[in-house]
């Protein structure tokens, strides 16, 4: 089978090897979709501060099942799943509080290990999510959703208060429609004039600068250094700061602001618990993310296409099909 491998940062290339073997509690996927996320953009730079080369990138997954053994999970050989990326001990403190996206062994596929820009991908059972009802690229951007829900559980925003997220890319505007699904006023700053438009048409409000207006919860989504610590001043007296985006840069904060407003500050890792919920919601058109896809490439572009990728003034969300790689 083909693979597509980021050898070192910025540099693709192919390379053929074996159909994967399954371990006991696996089923095999035929890799169908893949979606591009920010972390690929930085890891293909090296700016990722994760990432070790040589690599298959892929962690935003939908395939179908084409081996698969009796199982309890009611998995069936050509269903169509979204996989989810986290591999967690079970053993550790953390996962043993239920919060397996911190584990201390965590293994993030496509990340950690060998991610999904091949054709075949064994996957344990747990981590896969069916639907007869969604189409292979919704099911690739439930990895996407995830982050967003989890970083909105994570603030416990509810009803009547009111959320700014900074940064309209996919985290930000997975982070407001399930801020905006919990009962908040969400508004979202952008400074790109082409996504605040892309926010509103899908119902949201989106400003250039955020104003004088403080809010209750400020979700920062742009891996910006800059942009987290100015996204304190945007903080309600007792509100909430929640870093969604992640950067490896150290980040400054103004403590006596800090300390004046009585700021809570918290970091949202990956998801934890939220697939079903998310694919749901998918299948009941609470979310729509089909207009998110803007670009779309075959596995076999990804070395020559991927590098000028990030740069499309009218980027959100890329698909890589996987399926076209054995054309």
């Amino acid at each position: 089978m083909r693979q597509i491998v980021l050898r070192n940062p910025g540099e693709f290339v192919k390379r053929e090897v074996s159909v994967p073997t399954l371990s006991p509690g696996e089923a095999l996927v035929r890799i169908r979709k893949v979606g591009v996320c920010g972390s690929d953009f930085h890891a293909f730079t090296g700016s990722h501060p994760i990432y070790t080369y040589p690599r298959v990138l892929g962690h935003e997954l939908a395939g179908e099942i084409v081996e698969v053994g009796a199982n309890d999970f009611g998995i069936r050989t050509g269903d169509r799943c979204a996989i989810e990326p986290y591999i967690s001990c079970g053993q550790c403190k953390p996962c043993k509080a239920g919060r397996t996206n911190c584990c201390e062994k965590l293994r993030v596929i496509g990340i950690h290990v060998d991610g999904g820009m091949q054709e075949f991908l064994p996957v344990p059972l747990s981590l896969l999510y069916k639907s007869e009802k969604l189409s292979l690229e919704e099911l690739a951007l439930v990895e996407t959703l995830g982050i967003g829900a989890h970083a909105v559980s994570r603030s416990q925003i509810g009803q009547g208060q009111s959320a700014l997220v900074v940064g309209a890319g996919p985290i930000g505007l997975a982070v407001g429609e399930f801020a905006r699904a919990a009962g908040a006023d969400v508004c979202i700053v952008e400074k790109s004039q082409w996504r605040r438009d892309f926010a509103i048409s899908l119902g949201m409000r989106a400003v250039a600068e955020p104003g004088g207006l403080l809010s209750d919860v400020v979700f920062d989504a742009t891996g910006s250094a800059a942009s987290m610590s100015q996204s304190l001043s945007y903080v309600a007296a007792g509100g909430a700061l929640g870093f969604v985006g992640l950067t490896k840069e150290p980040v400054t904060l103004n403590d006596s602001l800090l300390h004046t407003r009585e700021v809570t500050i918290y970091a949202s890792r990956n998801s934890r618990g939220q697939f079903r919920r998310i694919i749901r919601m998918l299948e009941e058109s609470q979310i729509k993310t089909i207009p998110w896809i803007t670009d779309r490439m075959a596995l076999s572009q990804v070395p020559t296409e991927f590098k000028d990728l990030s740069s499309r003034p009218t980027l959100i969300k890329a698909i890589v099909d996987v399926e076209e790689a054995r054309s």
